[in-house]
């Protein structure tokens, strides 16, 4: 994994090095070095490890994502956004693995930095709800579910909050 901020200076230099390739009349050239510069840039942004980790969470391969995160040695060095959803990848891996105190504390620790996404916020808050739910902390699941309903507007959880709801009935 490459620091973040010598991906900066690298693609700096291929920016300068494809400029000097234009002013050379090498613009083939330069246009594939501006968009190799490019791929650097973005992967300041988009860390690769999160990128393949939410591969294998899609296709429900959760080992796969688990051994992908676990290749992440300092998750802080990460700009926020990015510690942000590998703390919200692990608690998801956690979360399958039935490791609920581990996932707890990854829901919280990404909430905390600060998910983008509202409907991930929403998955985070609705895992944390089924989590309280298990110590049976009815109160806390109640919190829980609130703002997962709030954070919800495309009501793409709906199935899933009626039926953490259904369970809360129970207790």
């Amino acid at each position: 994994m490459i620091r973040k901020y010598l991906r900066l200076i690298i693609a700096g230099i291929l920016f300068l090095g494809s400029i000097a390739l234009f002013i050379n009349s090498l613009v083939s050239s330069g246009i594939w070095i501006l968009l190799l510069s490019g791929l650097f840039v973005l992967s300041y942004f988009k860390n690769e490890m999160n990128l393949l980790a939410f591969y294998f969470v899609r296709k429900n391969k959760f080992e796969s994502a688990g051994k992908v995160l676990a290749k992440v040695k300092h998750p802080e060095r990460m700009i926020e956004s990015q510690e942000a959803y590998y703390y919200y990848l692990s608690g998801l891996v956690e979360a399958q693995k039935q490791k609920n105190a581990q996932a707890e504390k990854h829901f919280k620790k990404a909430l905390e930095i600060g998910l983008r996404l509202k409907t991930d916020q929403a998955v985070a808050k609705l895992n944390l709800s089924g989590i309280a739910l298990s110590k049976r902390n009815k109160k806390l699941a109640t919190y829980y579910l609130q703002d997962a309903k709030k954070l919800d507007k495309q009501k793409m959880l709906t199935a899933q909050i009626r039926e953490i709801e259904g369970m809360l009935k129970r207790i």
